[in-house]
């Protein structure tokens, strides 16, 4: 029987280790997906999963209940995957001729290919289109998560409709 998230939390910052355990196995699943789609890279994703969870241990006491335990690790984890790609993430206009290459398609929509198309997006569109149209943020939350204007984040989220609108129809 799973704990209830109040329980569960004084229970982790007890040190406990089973508490801790079922905290990471009722989250880990949302978080890796989370962190592999903002990264495009297993490895990396593995990486911000690990630091995201310490820094969850870390900081539980800080967390006041004002959103859900998992809205609360979600921005941990978003916050620790853009620090691991920042270095990479070019949020500005992309020459057209970056957008010539084509990815596979079989003739049926699907969401694997879906997904395929999501993660042959550039890493600025790829994070605020995973960020707004699949995690449900707003343009003001994912600004002040990536430290960029709201301006900005709608400027990526339609730049990065537009392309998957071109993977999809052109091929």
């Amino acid at each position: 029987m799973q704990q209830n998230d109040q329980n569960l939390i004084a229970l982790c910052i007890n040190q406990n280790r089973l508490a801790q355990k079922e905290l990471y196995e009722r989250y880990k699943r949302a978080m890796y997906t989370l962190a592999y789609r903002l990264t495009n890279s297993f490895e990396a994703a593995d990486e911000v999963l690990q630091d995201a969870f310490l820094q969850v241990f870390k900081n539980l006491e800080s967390f006041k209940s004002e959103s859900t335990l998992g809205a609360w690790i979600k921005t941990i984890v978003i916050r620790m995957a853009y620090k691991k790609i920042k270095t990479k993430v070019i949020f500005e206009e992309l020459p057209p001729q970056y957008f010539d290459e084509k990815i596979a398609y079989d003739n049926t929509l699907n969401a694997e290919y879906l997904e395929r198309a999501i993660q042959s997006l550039p890493e600025g569109f790829r994070a605020v289109f995973t960020l707004i149209e699949i995690e449900g943020f707003k343009h003001q939350e994912v600004a002040e998560m990536l430290n960029i204007s709201e301006g900005t984040s709608k400027s990526q989220l339609f730049h990065a409709k537009k392309r998957l609108r071109e993977l999809i129809i052109d091929n």
